[in-house]
Parts: C-alpha cells; structure tokens; sequence
C-alpha cells in the first residue's frame, strides 16, 4: 500500500482518541480550560454519564469574535507568549482539546468577552466547522457537548456503565475542585444529587509557603470534598527547600484505607499520578501502616515550571523532575514531620465506631436503648435466686419489670409507706446489686486501691493527655480516666510501638545493646529460612540479635537485645523467617532495617494477658505520651481509643 497523506478530518480524530478517552476527560479539559480563563464560578451537567450531553458554563473572561473562531483549529492556543515548552505556568497549552472534541461530538461554543457588544457562537459537529452567530451569554463561556463519539461509534464500546462514567466525572471534579478553593464547583448529573464545592471566604485563604501559615480555606475545601472525618483527623503538612516548596494536609495513620484511591498529589496545581510521588508517600507511612492499608493525602507540590516537565503523558496525568530526587526526599522529610508533630493522637473514628458498637443495635444515637413499650416476660422477684437475675435483650427489656425499681405510689401497702419512711440505706440493696456482680477488674488501680508513691506527681494524672489508669480489663486493656471522658488502651500494642521507637533510636545512635546467652539456644528451622537467616546475620546483629548456622536445618542464637529482657526466642526466629522469605530482594536496607526492628518490638514488648500493676499501668500511659508516634502500632494498628464524657452520656440518653 503506497503511502499517503491522511485527511484532516482522520488527522482530527486520531489526535481526539489521545485527548478525549472517555466523557471524564473531556470534563476535564473544558474545566482547565475555564481555570485558565481565570473563572470563579464554574458549573458542570451531564446527561447518561456525559455520552448524550456534558454543559460546562464558567465565568471567566470568556473569547472576542476572532478568538473563537481560532479556538477550535488544531495546536491553536492562548496560553503559550513564545515558543518556550519548558516555562508551562497554565493547566493547558497544547491547543487540542476543542478541535478533538469537536471532531468527536456535537460541539456548541457560546462565549462573550468584555469588550464585545455581545456573545458569539459556534457549532463544530464531526469537525466541520460552522460560522460564528450572535448569541445571548451575560459573561464568560458555555460549552455544550452533545452525543459524544457519534462520529467513532466504535469508541462507544469501550465505554462503561452510566454510573461508571458519571464517577470518574466526579472524581475529576473533586481532584480540580481541591486546587482552587476560592472558585465555586458545582456538579450536577441524572444519576446522583448536585453536588456543589462553595469558594472559600478569601480572609481565610492564609499564604501558603510564602508566608508560613496553612490555608484555612484548603482545609475547608478538603474536608467539603474529602468528608468532615479527613479533617477532623488530619495533620498540616509543610516544608521545601532549594525552590521545592511541600504544602497540604496528611491524615494520621490510623485513619487509613484499603487501596490508594484517597492519594491526592498536585503539582503545580495540576492534578498528577505520578509513581515517584506515590512511592514518597509510601515511604514516609512505611513505620506507620500495614502493608495492606493506605494513607489518605492532598499534598500540593510548586516547583519552578523549568524543573518539571508536563509535556511526557497525553492527558498531562503524568510528569517528569529534573532531580526526582530532591523531590522525593523533601516530600518524605515534610510527611514524617508532619506526622511527628501529630504523633500523639488517634483516629477520632475509633472512638466513633466504639461507641456505634456499645449502642444496642438499631438504637438511634441519643436515644434510650429501653423501651417501656415493647411487652416482655420478667421473672418476679421471688424467682431471683441467689445466682441474680437474667436481663433480657435490650429491646425486650422493660424496666417496670426491674427488682431494683420501687414500687409505685397507688401500689404501696401500708408495709411499704413505713418502709419508705425509714432512711434509706447508701446504694442498691444486696440483691439487684448482685446483678452486677461479674468479678472484679484485671487489676483496680483506683486511688483507694493503692497509695501512690509520688502523691504530687500523681495528683494531675487525670490532666494528662492519656489520663490516669483505673483497671486493667482480660489482662490486655488498661482503663484510664481523663477530665472530659476516658481512654482505652491496649496494652500490647502500646508497648509495642515504645520498644520500637527505643530501637530506632537505639540503633541510630550506634547500635543496640545485647544480651550474651549462658547458652545458646538452637532453633531447628527448614533448610531455606536458615539460609536467608544466615545472609542477613549482619544486619541482625545490628539489632543485637547474633545467631549462626548450627549444622543444615538450624540455627544457633548467641545474643538476644538487651532491652527485650527474656523473650521468647524461638518464637522471634521463626517469625524472622517468615518475613525475610516475604521481602523482596531490592527493597532498600533502611527498610529491611526497620521490619526487623518492627519484628522483633513485637515479640518484645507486654505480652497480652500479663496482669499489670497500677504503677506500671501509669507508667505505660506516662511513656505513651513521650513516646514519638505513640498513637499507632508497628502496624498501623490504634494504640487507643479514646470516648469523651459528653459522646458517653448521649450514649445513655443523659443528652
């Protein structure tokens, strides 16, 4: 077949299957385009998931006459002074996306420019371009897209669901919408309610790195798109240097997700999914999480437009740095800081889903869980034997039927007046009192149970961040009260992230003590662990953990971390095994470094079903709140859970 030149009508359309991929990105090239246009009100309306129709109205300035007729020809644009690829400072620059849409759809420009005595439009269907009419528009511009793909209906078969599609417009919304927060979003569609993002009040768009404050306005924006929970649960984030400048919000790691679809990355206010980005996240969350959750972000990137190219990906999703690496290692320092300086607090949905789980089910919040309505079967008081009495279920319960409830006045003998006129005796009588009678705490560590030693430094333990420690519940759950409610903890996972933290800072100030065996323990493992054990002996050692080969299926521990005290080292060994055959080879050895540190805090720290002292309760609590990232496990796992007093007395009715 000779060659030759293709049409201009095929040119089009090919150049339209890399810009126009589905009904989503052509809302997002008509929404960049009217950021470009400098909009503060932009509205978006779909119809069958953007494929019959997509009306994008803005604002902005809007195109004069000779503009518009220029606007839908191919590589023909506004935004580039001179010839300069590398000084990109708009969201758009190539000139494709009106003349690829047109060339696939039914395309209506309606625009009016300032200095125009009115508007103008313009028809573009299949690309054949029609000539520019008067119009009606107060300002700005509006964009009809209509039937899209008629023109390739082969590209409709690719398209998913309605509801499919309808999503990936709105996940493009949400992504533009969190980059401008002093422009006003709204997205209106046939499968779902409209969703509107309101500008934010420009006294609380504070500087970003410029003048060190964090946007409240961003803040607001994000927790319009993100929920009022990312907010709640989110610490600033805030740092740059050598012209790389860091700014956003990064949620704690125990408010987390299972895919990474909550990862927000912004460079230059543009939307990216970038791998470099993504792999610096999950570095500065890698003592954080479990390998199987992902944080939630939205971090804003502003570098200088010559260090960054945009120019490397068809739908500009991707980019590409001049030195990756600074950028890596400045959003990895800037999230650990962050997450440092918020390290002391939990999730605010653990205590939420506690209380969900305390409240009978099907019980609204702030409503009593008994109901005086519902008829129920309740032994008299002369069945209740001295074993108590059974409660029936929540809902079944009626509290007319209780041992403890007095009598009424109309019921009253004439034995119950005089009773009645005798003082009462301090608390429940014996017998109902008997019904809570379930054994006493793990350990009571309530001020009558036990003198302090250091009655002044004890005193104020209720003002501490973590309280004071009243019991211990089935050996694994301390209980401690604060000032405005309480705080659950679990012990084991407390001690585990303090051991760790000890390690590290163990090991970063030369190495880590250890423990020389009177003699050795020998551990018979399969014949492959023993060798990946042995490869890694070194860095082992490094953690005071010494071990050789002991003949073909063992291995031989000679030293174990003095600061583990006894542990059990057969346990810790094998479970060595089991994480070195699950690493992959070119994972880098500070990360190495730190699953075997994770590994061996977790043999070494309180074991769950050890009973505590009181004093070594309050001393847990007191090293928690020293302790850096203390509101999380090794695993991503919340330490505890704190319910505040007012949450507690809604819970029974008292608000």
């Amino acid at each position: 077949m000779p060659v030759r030149q293709l049409t201009e009508a095929v040119i089009n359309r090919i150049a339209a299957g890399e810009v126009v991929e589905r009904p989503a990105s052509v809302v997002k090239e008509l929404v960049e385009n009217a950021l470009d246009a400098g909009a503060r009100r932009i509205d978006v309306i779909t119809e069958g998931g953007g494929r019959r129709r997509i009306t994008v109205t803005d604002d902005g300035s809007g195109m004069t006459r000779p503009d518009l007729v220029l606007a839908v020809e191919r590589h023909a644009t506004s935004k580039l002074d001179d010839e300069d690829l590398l000084d990109i400072r708009t969201l758009g620059f190539r000139g494709e996306a009106l003349p690829s849409i047109g060339a696939v759809a039914k395309l209506l420009i309606t625009t009016r420019h300032a200095d125009e005595p009115h508007a103008w439009a313009l028809a573009l269907e299949g690309g054949r371009k029609g000539e520019p009419k008067p119009a009606a528009l107060a300002q700005g511009t509006r964009i009809d897209v209509r039937d899209l793909f008629y023109a390739t209906p082969a590209r409709l078969k690719f398209l998913k669901a309605e509801r499919s599609e309808t999503e990936a417009i709105r996940d493009v919304m949400r992504r533009l919408a969190m980059t401008r927060p002093d422009v006003s979003f709204t997205f209106a569609g046939e499968e779902r309610a409209p969703v509107t993002f309101p500008a934010a009040d420009p006294t609380l768009l504070g500087s970003d790195h410029v003048g060190g404050t964090v946007s409240n306005g961003r803040l607001r924006r994000l927790a319009d798109v993100l929920g009022a929970e990312f907010s709640q649960n989110a610490v600033p984030v805030r740092g740059g240097r050598d012209g790389l400048f860091v700014e956003g919000f990064a949620a704690l790691p125990t408010f987390n997700k299972a895919n990474s679809l909550s990862q927000y990355l912004f460079v230059n206010g543009r939307p990216v999914r970038d791998k470099l980005l993504f792999g610096a996240v999950r570095a500065a969350y890698a003592d954080h999480l479990a390998r199987d959750r992902h944080p939630v972000v939205a971090l804003f990137v502003e570098v200088d437009p010559r260090e960054v190219d945009v120019n490397v990906h068809p739908a500009k999703a991707e980019v590409r740095f001049r030195d990756a690496g600074l950028v890596r290692a400045t959003l990895v320092r800037s999230l650990m800081d962050a997450l440092n300086a918020g390290a002391g607090r939990a999730a605010t949905t653990g205590g939420g889903a506690t209380l969900a789980a305390l409240r009978p089910q099907g019980a609204p919040f702030g409503a009593s869980s008994f109901s005086a309505s519902r008829p129920t079967t309740v032994r008299p008081l002369s069945e209740v034997g001295s074993g108590g009495w059974t409660v029936p279920r929540a809902f079944g319960w009626d509290w007319r039927g209780s041992p403890a409830r007095p009598p009424d006045a109309g019921d009253r003998t004439e034995a119950d007046h005089d009773a009645y006129d005798q003082p009462l005796p301090p608390g429940f009588t014996e017998l109902p009192q008997a019904t809570f009678d379930v054994g006493p705490p793990s350990a009571d560590a309530r001020a009558s149970a036990f003198q302090p030693r250091d009655a002044a430094l004890d005193g104020d333990a209720d003002d501490r961040p973590l309280g004071a420690a009243r019991a211990q519940l089935h050996e694994n759950y301390i209980v401690a009260q604060t000032r405005d409610g309480i705080v659950i903890v679990d012990q084991h996972a407390a001690h585990e992230r303090i051991v760790y933290e000890r390690m590290k800072a163990a090991l970063a100030a030369g190495g880590i003590a250890r423990q020389l065996l009177l003699i050795p323990e020998v551990v018979e493992l399969d014949e492959a662990d023993v060798d990946r054990l042995v490869a890694r002996a070194d860095e082992l050692s490094g953690f005071g953990l010494v071990l050789e080969a002991f003949g073909p299926g063992a291995v031989a521990v000679r030293e174990t971390p003095g600061l583990l005290g006894r542990l059990d080292v057969g346990a810790l060994v094998r479970d060595l095994a089991e994480h070195l055959a699950e690493w992959d080879t070119t994972l880098p050895l500070e990360r190495r470094l730190l699953h075997v540190a994770a590994t061996i805090a977790c043999h070494g720290s309180v074991r769950a079903g050890r009973r505590l002292k009181p004093e070594e309760m309050n001393a847990l609590l007191r090293e928690m709140e020293e302790t850096p990232n203390a509101g999380q496990c090794n695993h991503g796992r919340p330490t505890y859970v704190e319910l505040k007093l007012s949450d507690i007395e809604r819970l029974f009715g008292r608000k």
